[in-house]
């Protein structure tokens, strides 16, 4: 079958091309979609893009959140027809088959309401979520999120509807505003050194108990522990990438046992650490927690468009790109649209 991809010919090189997909005749438990829809990840996706991520090959297809339409399933598909719209986990390319007996797959019908533009969103939602779930967020309780990418900005909204104040922090002005207009309600320029006294006032000379660090960067963990109350936690959520080096006793250690700070408990939150597929021995899975952000962002309760801020056809993905790598207040949530193909 003739596809069209979205490519990452080499390091830092994107382009647009028909490759040959050789779908053959459906086993019984794969799906084929035609996409609608995909979202870039931008600090998964860069990270392939610059070549620092052994894992990804060249050439090859990025993006792990879609939406689109069934058009077949395989005799042991039975939630599934021809027709459906379902949010998968598959690549920037117009059709994808997607083997459901793998483990790093889910393929999901929308429910009710909600826009297929706006599905793709579920991914970056339930990374966010995994945060959630390890923490000791209680209503009443003041939570600060680092980062207020789209992951970040999630976070920050579903720990608010968990019953926490949120104070966000960013260095853009521009995520900042998004946040602000996501309902966060304290969203603040700067890093946690930079705003420690206006945290203070606002948590009363407490501190947060919660922190979740959504920005993957080392450098930026440290400055903000100074915000983390006593007895409190810290959830690294972003997935560190890059050298940083520091004086692991100040930086770190010190906050576990000693200052006003001490007893922090550090938390990870990698998304894996959750079963894909529902299982009636665990309560957590990437599937329930898809079908709770879907519905979320139905009901409106988990807001979207503040963060989609550009819908661009695949021929422009090499503009996608560097938009994301060069201007991070203008570029955030960036889809693709496969409808016209």
């Amino acid at each position: 079958m003739e596809n069209l991809s979205v490519l990452f010919a080499a390091a830092d090189r994107v382009e647009t091309q028909r490759i040959d997909d050789d779908i053959g005749q459906l086993r019984a438990r794969d799906v084929l979609v035609k996409t609608h829809y995909s979202l870039i990840s931008a600090a998964t996706e860069l990270a392939c893009l610059s070549g620092s991520q052994r894992w990804f090959p060249f050439p090859g297809t990025p993006g792990y959140a879609a939406v689109g339409e069934v058009l077949g399933a395989g005799e042991g598909i039975s939630a599934l027809s021809p027709g459906d719209m379902v949010h998968f986990w598959g690549g920037h390319k117009q059709y994808n088959l997607v083997d459901t007996t793998r483990p790093q797959s889910i393929c999901l019908k929308l429910p009710d309401g909600l826009p297929p533009h706006l599905a793709p969103f579920t991914r970056m939602a339930i990374i966010a979520m995994t945060s959630l779930r390890i923490s000791s967020i209680e209503l009443g309780d003041y939570v600060g999120v680092v980062g207020l990418g789209t992951v970040g900005n999630f976070a920050a909204q579903l720990a608010g509807l968990q019953g926490g104040t949120v104070i966000g922090l960013d260095l853009s002005a521009g995520r900042v505003e998004r946040a602000r207009n996501c309902g966060i309600p304290y969203a603040l320029l700067g890093d946690g050194a930079s705003v420690a006294a206006e945290v203070q006032g606002i948590t009363g000379g407490e501190g947060v108990s919660t922190l979740i660090e959504a920005t993957g960067v080392p450098a930026a963990l440290p400055p903000a522990l100074s915000l983390v109350g006593r007895y409190g936690e810290a959830i690294l959520l972003g997935t560190p990438r890059g050298v940083y080096e520091t004086d692991l006793t100040s930086s770190l250690l010190d906050y576990i046992h000693l200052h006003g700070h001490g007893n922090i408990t550090f938390k990870g939150a990698h998304e894996w650490r959750y079963p894909v597929a529902r299982d009636p021995y665990v309560k957590h899975s990437m599937e329930r927690n898809s079908a709770i952000a879907m519905a979320l962002i139905s009901s409106g309760a988990l807001k979207v468009a503040p963060l989609h801020t550009h819908t661009l056809t695949p021929a422009e993905a090499p503009r996608a790109y560097e938009g994301l790598k060069s201007a991070r207040d203008e570029y955030v949530g960036v889809v693709f649209d496969w409808t016209g193909v």
